[in-house]
């Protein structure tokens, strides 16, 4: 152990991971950070699980491909939170213009991060405030609930790609 907190990185990032106080499960808006994270997790670590020569695999050549289903993840992130914030969508174009492996994952990461300030701004006083989403007010919860339906919706493609390849999705791996 002595050894792994030599690196600086790993050693910060078991610090936070420590430090991390989980959401509480009695509040509607913890529970709404409960879900995001879960999904979040499963998804990053489907990127980084499925090789790169997968990320341009199609089960059928009219749907869009691994790599691209995580690129529009993260471009519905920005869409969804940015709402959920009332701020202006940055539209970073993800899908479209990132195809690598490394590209897509550090992009999909960034999108997380700017939507985890989204669910860490979200309170149960402020869950029912009305926000614009398609040009329409919805509560700030529903908008954020979207995203995370959405972003379920899209690991649930990533999953049956993954069972194509012979890959243990995430949320099937054995417990240790």
């Amino acid at each position: 152990m002595e050894d792994v907190l030599k690196t600086p990185l790993l050693a910060i990032l078991l610090v936070s991971a420590a430090c991390a106080q989980a959401p509480d499960l009695k509040t509607i808006s913890g529970h709404a950070r409960a879900l995001q994270n879960q999904v979040k997790n499963v998804v990053l670590r489907s990127a980084e699980k499925v090789p790169e020569a997968d990320y341009s695999f199609k089960p059928t050549p009219e749907v869009r491909s691994f790599g691209q289903i995580l690129g529009h993840i993260a471009d519905a992130q920005y869409a969804f939170c940015s709402a959920a914030m009332g701020e202006k969508n940055p539209s970073p174009g993800v899908e479209k213009s990132k195809t690598s492996k490394a590209d897509l994952s550090a992009a999909l990461q960034e999108a997380f991060s700017y939507c985890d300030k989204a669910y860490a701004a979200l309170t149960d006083a402020n869950a029912g405030d009305p926000v614009k989403l398609f040009g329409a007010d919805r509560a700030r919860l529903g908008v954020l609930s979207f995203n995370t339906s959405h972003v379920y919706e899209h690991y649930g493609n990533l999953v049956t790609y993954m069972r194509l390849k012979g890959i243990v999705p995430p949320s099937s791996e054995r417990r240790r």
